[in-house]
């Protein structure tokens, strides 16, 4: 006999740690602006991430490391006002919490003061280890990222599988309990072998959400412009496109060109 799953209003931190104690799997998404988190959250997904991918689908950059402060706080504020009931999280962006601290406490404290974010997500493990305690003695909730962690792309030089060998993976697992000990809510897991994002799940109490990490985590999460198919050139294995936008509004802008062309739009009945 199924268990009947608990109905969440508002889902927050300890909503996710309850949904992994149940065998319910978690759902996140990202979001940059209001019309779409609107959507996603009015979908019924559980978490939303204002992800520092933001520098890639909105602006255009290659990597990112270019994203600002101000353009997380810009992007988390419109997302803010669009939900009624996913749990809203925020990447620290590159260069705002990596070095001190203190800085990493004041960057945190900026993000959620200014946008009205719910949490905060960090790239790293025991590097990073002071940075992420400050901002949680701080009382911020805090999600880690281990693996491929795209921040740091330029010390990995590609986008692949990491912890395929035995010493990075024994690192993984090791960052992975201490990022649980130390106190964040949740991990994220990016491109490692199913396998072994399987084994971190089943070791720590707190979810794992996976990307390009295989189905034995406790939830999943993708870019939102990748799953509907609005970045066709990106192809990697772990990509389910939900929808062809690309396709679809090609078709469409295309169509409104030809009839305004013609002069065919508007028609009488879209006049005054």
């Amino acid at each position: 006999m199924s268990v009947a799953k608990k109905q969440y209003k508002r889902v927050t931190v300890k909503s996710l740690v309850e949904m992994k104690a149940n065998k319910e799997k978690i759902s996140m998404l990202t979001a940059y602006d209001f019309t779409m988190a609107s959507i996603v959250d009015g979908a019924g997904i559980d978490v939303i991430l204002v992800g520092d991918s933001a520098a890639n689908t909105m602006a255009g950059h290659e990597t990112t490391l270019p994203i600002t402060l101000d353009q997380m706080i810009y992007h988390a504020s419109s997302v803010i006002r669009g939900i009624n009931r996913s749990l809203v999280v925020v990447d620290l962006p590159f260069g705002s919490y990596q070095s001190d601290p203190k800085e990493a406490l004041r960057s945190a404290i900026r993000i959620m003061k200014e946008s009205g974010a719910h949490a905060l997500k960090l790239e790293g493990g025991k590097e990073i280890k002071d940075s992420i305690k400050r901002i949680l003695n701080a009382g911020i909730p805090v999600m880690g990222h281990l693996g491929l962690t795209p921040q740091s792309i330029y010390k990995f030089g590609t986008y692949t599988v990491r912890a395929k060998e035995e010493a990075e993976a024994e690192k993984l697992k090791a960052d992975a309990k201490m990022l649980e000990k130390i106190g964040c809510f949740a991990v994220v897991l990016e491109k490692v072998p199913a396998k072994l994002a399987k084994e971190v799940a089943e070791s720590i109490s707190i979810p794992v959400i996976g990307i390009g990490a295989g189905n034995g985590v406790d939830g999943q999460v993708l870019v939102v412009h990748d799953m509907l198919g609005m970045t066709h050139e990106f192809n990697p294995r772990f990509l389910r496109r939900y929808l062809d936008l690309h396709t679809e509004m090609t078709n469409a802008f295309a169509a409104y060109h030809k009839d305004v062309k013609s002069g065919d739009f508007p028609n009488e009945n879209e006049q005054y």
